[in-house]
């Protein structure tokens, strides 16, 4: 297998900085015992141990997650329990690798990206699979057109599907699988309409930024992020590429609904 079809480069960015992270945060450790050790044991001599014990596990369960996250990306088995500490080491690590992307002159906007790649690929390589009516389809209002006067936040059956804007195409793949279909005016109302919805997976269509803290507000749910495009810029008439977004909830559906909705789909064009 080709290195680059493993490690592009954006997920080599979030890799190398948590990384440095984990390492860096062991040190910081070891100084902070090592500094502490005399007055923790004037307190009690089996309080340095205790500080020590936990300490380590602390560490042990981070550099666990970091590993669990290369295994995962190079295509590894990995236990289950692995991968929730892979899950909960990028969630954590996440702040630090972006201090040190300061440090490195990295741009914010390239970590995000690297974190959305590798959560992904964390999220594939542990083939979850739920029943279509639990996977929720969750995108910001940017992808509505700006002059479209039909409202859709509360409700997106009010599109017309004229085609216009990116809402009808996924409005369509909604009723195609039969999957929930969110549009929400911010992430106070995503997560209201998270918690509505109950989804076992969902499919999240926006920008970097939204994208990186919608992930980690919802963890542990498994997501899948697709970044929108800008054409107009940020925030204003954003579209999908709706062949990405099929992509991925086909990724999600249980394998005897993605093979039944494929057939059917295959017996309406023949018809």
């Amino acid at each position: 297998m080709n290195e680059d079809s493993v490690f592009k480069p954006k997920k080599r960015i979030f890799m190398a900085l948590t990384s440095i992270s984990a390492v860096l945060g062991a040190l910081m450790f070891y100084v902070v015992w090592k500094v502490t050790f005399p007055g923790l044991y004037e307190i009690s001599r089996f309080l340095p141990i205790i500080f020590g014990f936990f300490g380590v596990l602390i560490v042990l369960a981070m550099l666990s997650g970091v590993l669990g996250i290369v295994m995962a990306l190079l295509g590894i088995p990995v236990l289950k329990i692995l991968y929730f500490w892979a899950w909960k080491a990028i969630n954590i690590l996440f702040p630090f690798a972006v201090v040190l992307g300061r440090l490195f002159n990295i741009p914010r906007v390239r970590i995000e990206q690297s974190f959305i790649e590798v959560s992904n690929n964390l999220v594939l390589q542990h083939k979850v699979k739920v029943p279509a009516n639990r996977i929720m389809i969750l995108t910001p209002h940017c992808i509505q057109l700006d002059t479209c006067v039909h409202k859709i936040t509360r409700n997106v059956e009010n599109c017309r599907q004229c085609g216009r804007c990116s809402v009808g195409a996924m409005l369509g793949l909604a009723h195609k699988y039969g999957c929930h279909f969110a549009v929400a005016t911010g992430g106070t109302l995503a997560r209201q309409m998270v918690k509505q919805a109950r989804p076992k997976a969902i499919v999240a269509v926006a920008c970097e930024r939204d994208l990186t803290s919608g992930i980690q507000d919802v963890f542990p749910l498994p997501v899948l992020g697709v970044l929108n495009e800008r054409p107009f810029g940020p925030c204003f008439n954003t579209r999908v590429d709706i062949n990405k977004l099929e992509a991925a909830i086909l990724a999600f559906m249980e394998d005897d609904e993605e093979e039944t909705k494929h057939a059917e789909g295959t017996k309406s064009k023949l018809s």
